[in-house]
């Protein structure tokens, strides 16, 4: 008994595409996860016990195998919780194999069956649509899902969003006895204003300044003893920029998706103000890592980044 669902692995803001493969065979009893796999993804053995125990399923007592192809790419994080799981669902014969192909699917398990959400899904959303492909994701990430270009209510030839709150929910809904409703793509609540210039009393040559930096599009270098002004300057240019249009909300919102920081998926217009503290390591600056995530610099795409006391931060004196 075999199954194949489709997910995915991120490195950096690329999204490659990854097949779990499941086979459940006769010979010793084991739960094997190969293919390249951390520390979080081997854990996702105990997690999917557990759910299936919590639906009261049980794991038949045969030789589990899940590879994931291609074997030589690293695979991190919790997201392929769920993948394996339906592809456990479909070798069984608890769902037809059909009706986990053509999708994506990304999401953590938790031990009572519900889906726990994760970073990454609006990327990932935007590459399944490239793909033809539809998504299957946790209803928490649903709305970030949905600015993946996907409409299933206004175009039954797109492929559609799943966005289920449980495991259970999920079958129910692939077994065609309930349907879960389609997630809709939100915008952030944006009337909250910036600080504004107006509040500046004198500084007459700095405001203008940074209008002209504001609008050009420059970096600014500000130097001045302590008290002088500069963050409460630095602070008022996100409010002189014109709100992102949409390819650039979609973009800075990529980023943010990536580093888990996109809140209840809603897309935001606004201009994100960066001010990392000095003592910030190099690898918090620019992103990287064993397992790499958007620095500050990233995280301030199409926004403003505010380097206070320059000279100390590591790497730059």
């Amino acid at each position: 008994m075999q199954a194949t669902v489709r997910t995915v692995a991120f490195q950096g803001i690329d999204v490659l595409p990854v097949d779990v493969q499941v086979l459940v065979a006769p010979g010793t009893i084991a739960f094997a996860v190969v293919g390249l796999a951390d520390k979080a993804v081997g854990e996702s053995r105990e997690r999917v016990r557990a759910c299936f125990r919590a639906l009261g399923l049980a794991l038949p007592p045969q030789r589990i195998t899940v590879n994931l192809s291609p074997a030589d790419l690293a695979k991190e994080g919790s997201h392929y919780d769920l993948p394996i799981a339906l592809g456990l669902l479909a070798a069984l014969g608890v769902l037809p194999r059909e009706s986990v192909e053509g999708f994506v699917v990304l999401g953590e398990l938790a031990l009572d069956g519900s889906l726990c959400r994760v970073p990454g899904v609006l990327p990932a959303a935007i590459a399944a649509q490239a793909a033809g492909r539809g998504v299957i994701c946790p209803a928490v990430c649903g709305g970030e899902a949905a600015w993946g270009g996907f409409d299933s209510l206004a175009d039954t030839d797109r492929p559609p969003i799943i966005a289920a709150p449980s495991l259970l929910a999920l079958i129910n809904h692939l077994r065609g006895q309930q349907t879960l409703p389609a997630p809709e793509a939100l915008m952030a609540d944006d009337r909250a204003t910036y600080p504004d210039l107006s509040e500046i009393k004198g500084q007459e040559s700095a405001k203008r300044v940074l209008e002209i930096a504001a609008a050009g599009g420059h970096n600014l270098l500000m130097i001045g003893p302590p008290g002088s002004g500069k963050s409460m300057l630095a602070a008022r240019l996100p409010g002189l920029l014109p709100p992102l249009d949409a390819e650039e909300a979609l973009e800075a919102s990529m980023v943010r998706s990536l580093a888990g920081d996109l809140g209840e998926g809603r897309l935001s217009r606004r201009r994100t103000f960066r001010d990392p503290h000095h003592s910030a390591t190099l690898q918090a600056l620019i992103g990287g890592g064993a397992r790499p995530k958007p620095g500050e610099v990233s995280l301030a795409h199409h926004g403003v980044l505010f380097l206070d006391e320059l000279p100390e931060f590591n790497g730059i004196r």
